[in-house]
């Protein structure tokens, strides 16, 4: 197995996904994908989860990307069969409804940099190094990388990333805006962990539909982006949870949202 998922009794409501293959530096392999595609898929299937933790074990690299040695051999025929997996796993990460977190140190290349990318949130550490060099081997981005990073930085500062397929250190990371959270050496996962930490204690219902708005809203006019906010406003004002809430700040205690 290449992909672990730790559940911590004091961390409730927070699922860390692990990227488990420390030995290839989480280079992504078909059979890794399918893994990643399948933890998704059940994660996004458990309401009790309120944010996730998107980690590494390796201690070099978050992901380096595709494992260009498996590809090495491949047919026109191998690759396009590789496709769908690779799709799912991508999309798997990026289209879960509560909010996600990248807790990224080292490598994070090519597919490994996507997947930080299709979070909602990156905490790097000091000793970070993003690029998409897929341009350098023959491919473009695939994982999402060309639409991902020019929402996050413009269409021209991707440009530059992606025709360049250069690397860039953690300083160029943080002033691109690619970095939500920088942390020190070693600390990246911690301070992912806290910050999800921090999102499931809050409403759910409140989260899961302020990330719908968000989302949805990146492709929308402004008067289309406040339809979509005003939707997830009804959809959260009359549940359970804005009762609960409102109950909650005026008895001066703790909120104890509704399960489901």
């Amino acid at each position: 197995m290449h992909i672990s998922v730790r559940r911590h009794d004091d961390r409730s409501h927070v699922v860390e996904i692990v990227l488990d293959r420390p030995e290839a530096h989480n280079a992504l392999s078909t059979a890794m994908a399918q893994e990643l595609g399948e933890v998704a898929r059940e994660v996004a299937a458990d309401d009790a989860v309120r944010a996730v933790v998107l980690s590494s074990s390796s201690a070099k690299a978050f992901c380096v990307g595709a494992d260009l040695k498996e590809r090495n051999g491949f047919s026109d025929a191998d690759l396009l069969a590789q496709r769908p997996h690779f799709r799912a796993a991508f999309g798997g990460v990026l289209d879960l409804s509560v909010p996600t977190i990248a807790a990224v140190h080292g490598f994070a290349l090519g597919g490994g940099f996507e997947f930080a990318l299709s979070c909602d949130l990156i905490v790097c550490d000091e000793t970070a190094v993003l690029g998409l060099p897929e341009v350098t081997v023959g491919v473009i981005p695939g994982g999402g990388g060309t639409q991902l990073l020019s929402r996050r930085v413009g269409s021209a500062r991707a440009a530059d990333l992606i025709f360049t397929g250069r690397r860039i250190d953690v300083d160029e990371a943080q002033r691109l805006g690619l970095v939500d959270r920088r942390v020190a050496a070693g600390d990246d996962r911690e301070a992912a962990l806290a910050l999800a930490m921090t999102i499931a204690a809050n409403s759910p219902v409140g989260v899961r539909n302020a990330k719908r708005a968000l989302r949805l809203g990146l492709d929308a006019d402004l008067a289309g982006g406040l339809e979509i906010e005003d939707a997830a406003w009804r959809a959260t004002a009359f549940s359970a949870d804005r009762a609960e809430g409102v109950a909650a700040f005026n008895e001066k205690r703790k909120a104890v949202w509704p399960e489901g």
